[in-house]
């Protein structure tokens, strides 16, 4: 994990992070959705807060993650659901955890109270990825969306739930 270094996503890092978000969608156990944002919407969705890339010496980004609030209501302010991916190339390397140890300290700097995900089952990685880290399972949605693309399309899918509490 030594080599792998954290900073903030720019506008420029965009090919690059949308290559790894199509890497996710492609193996279908990351997203119910088709294809990736363009940036002027994925900028627009996502929070400034904790919006970081995982580089490695040589600067090519290796996974990014952002947040999105979970409601435009005032009352939820501080709740927002996170996004975590890393590159193919990149798996088993510390990435996705660097990148949630940021995002974590981030969010705790922003007044950000929770923070939330719903994650395939099949995706055992990041479950583990997020239990180490102090998520808590909070739910399962059963088939709870029609996958339309890739390797489920055809399938109702369920996601579990998580969460963590800032301390």
């Amino acid at each position: 994990m030594s080599d792998i270094a954290v900073r903030a996503l720019t506008e420029s890092d965009w090919p690059e992070v949308e290559t790894i978000y199509r890497e996710g969608i492609a193996a279908g156990n990351a997203t119910f959705e088709s294809g990736p944002p363009s940036w002027a919407d994925f900028d627009q969705r996502k929070l400034q807060d904790g919006r970081l890339v995982a580089t490695n010496p040589a600067g090519s980004v290796l996974g990014w993650v952002a947040a999105s609030r979970v409601s435009a209501r005032e009352v939820y302010r501080g709740v927002v659901e996170h996004s975590v991916y890393v590159a193919d190339r990149a798996h088993g390397r510390g990435v996705g955890t660097a990148l949630l140890t940021s995002f974590l300290r981030a969010a705790d700097t922003a007044d950000i109270w929770t923070v939330q995900a719903s994650i395939f089952p099949e995706n055992t990685a990041s479950l583990a990825l997020h239990e180490r880290a102090g998520f808590r399972r909070i739910g399962h949605r059963e088939r709870i969306a029609y996958m339309t693309h890739g390797p489920w399309a055809g399938n109702w899918r369920d996601t579990i739930l998580i969460e963590r509490r800032r301390p």
